[in-house]
């Protein structure tokens, strides 16, 4: 078995289109662009979106995080039209165990932002979840 080939690595990147600049030609799986629903941030990820694409580096998952309404939603949605979006609620109950240091999945597993969370890394496959 080719370890190599058959592991899984999730990165998280600093904000920015600096990463996916430097990712060169080499394809990956999966590409989770994390945006809020701000101006600046969906423009930033649009920007990398669109390198994602025209670089072919591989399926491209937009989280939208920190929604709070159907107005956030469809800004999101406007900006990223035929591309799949995860919905990230804004959730009190991840902002306080970040600040209590614990991990969200801990301190309140039942929350609707955690289940989104683990939503997301169901889609992306059993390791990703910690179930596979």
């Amino acid at each position: 078995m080719d370890s190599a080939a058959d592991g899984v690595v999730i990165a998280d990147f600093e904000a920015g289109l600096g990463t996916v600049i430097r990712m060169g030609d080499e394809p990956v799986d999966v590409v989770v662009l994390v945006t809020e629903p701000t101006v600046k941030s969906l423009e930033v990820a649009r920007r990398a979106a669109d390198l994602v694409h025209r670089q072919q580096l591989g399926r491209l998952v937009v989280t939208a995080n920190r929604l709070r309404d159907d107005e956030d939603l469809s800004r999101v949605r406007a900006a990223f039209p035929g591309i799949e979006v995860v919905i990230i609620p804004d959730e009190p109950a991840i902002v306080a165990a970040e600040r209590r240091g614990v991990a969200p999945f801990d301190a309140a597993p039942d929350s609707p932002g955690v289940r989104a969370l683990v939503a997301l890394a169901d889609s992306l496959g059993p390791a990703c979840s910690g179930r596979g």
